[in-house]
């Protein structure tokens, strides 16, 4: 009789699921560690009492009183909702018409919008400088003049306003290019203009509210460009709550870093409002 072998017993393959689980919790925690460690340093700095020992809260409770915050900061969020309608204004409508109407004019659209990537904002306020320097000189008298002149307001610079637009047009076409990528817009507008909507009621009631993660997007970096930009703002001698935070750091650099702590705990605020934002709204029957 011939003896039946059994085949032979292969070991348990480790599912690929736990190492990519592993492979994940690891890079959090150093990405955990690389962004929490340096806060919770800014933050211990802040909460030093240097005189007394201990801890204190007085530089984080004297920021609304501290000289010249107000202003700053109300400057800097005027600034940063302009700066962010404006750039929607510019960018929506054109990438819609892109889209819709003049696709081949795309790689055109493209390579503008990345102009400002390319050069140096430094050459740029140089420009935007000497260009301001015209107003009360050779053109003092004419509207165009009058027009440079009052952009130069301290107390609401629009040539900042002007400016930023510029430099956020790249990261809100990148937003707003992803979000449409992401959906079939003409397909959604043939369905709409066949059922008899107006170009607005489609703009408005079918194609913005498939846009509103890309639009959020786009609004929360033009935020965050705003609010922190300290050359163009320094260089052309405007107070803003970056500019602000520089000078007040020679003078208390306790109260400089919780101006800072605070800003950047806002912003992670505001980022997480704009992420649950976005996130789509599920019926009862669904849950």
């Amino acid at each position: 009789m011939t003896a039946v072998l059994a085949p032979p017993v292969q070991a348990p393959a480790v599912p690929k699921r736990k190492s990519r689980n592993a492979t994940r919790v690891v890079v959090l925690l150093i990405a955990g560690v690389y962004f929490l460690v340096p806060l919770a340093a800014a933050i211990w700095f802040t909460v030093q009492d240097k005189v007394h020992g201990g801890v204190t809260g007085e530089y984080y409770t004297s920021i609304p009183a501290a000289e010249g915050f107000a202003a700053a900061l109300r400057r800097s969020l005027t600034l940063a909702v302009l700066t962010v309608l404006g750039v929607l204004l510019v960018t929506v409508p054109a990438m819609l018409a892109v889209t819709l109407r003049l696709p081949r004019l795309r790689p055109v659209v493209e390579g503008l919008s990345l102009l400002p990537l390319v050069i140096p904002p430094i050459a740029l306020v140089a420009g935007v400088r000497d260009m301001l320097a015209l107003g009360p000189n050779q053109l003092a008298g004419t509207p165009f003049g009058d027009a440079l002149v009052s952009s130069q307001d301290p107390e609401l610079p629009i040539i900042l306003v002007v400016v930023y637009i510029v430099l956020a047009t790249p990261f809100a076409y990148r937003s707003l290019d992803a979000g449409i990528r992401a959906i079939d817009a003409r397909t959604l507008v043939d369905a709409a203009r066949g059922l008899g909507s107006s170009w607005f009621a489609v703009v408005w009631r079918v194609l913005l509210p498939n846009l509103r993660g890309a639009v959020l997007g786009a609004a929360f970096l033009t935020l965050g460009l705003v609010l922190g930009e300290y050359t163009i703002a320094s260089i052309l001698l405007f107070d803003t709550l970056p500019t602000w935070l520089v000078k007040i750091s020679g003078e208390n650099g306790q109260l400089s870093v919780s101006v800072s702590t605070a800003s950047l705990l806002f912003t992670w605020l505001l980022l997480l409002v704009v992420s649950l934002a976005d996130r789509p709204k599920t019926s009862r029957s669904d849950s």
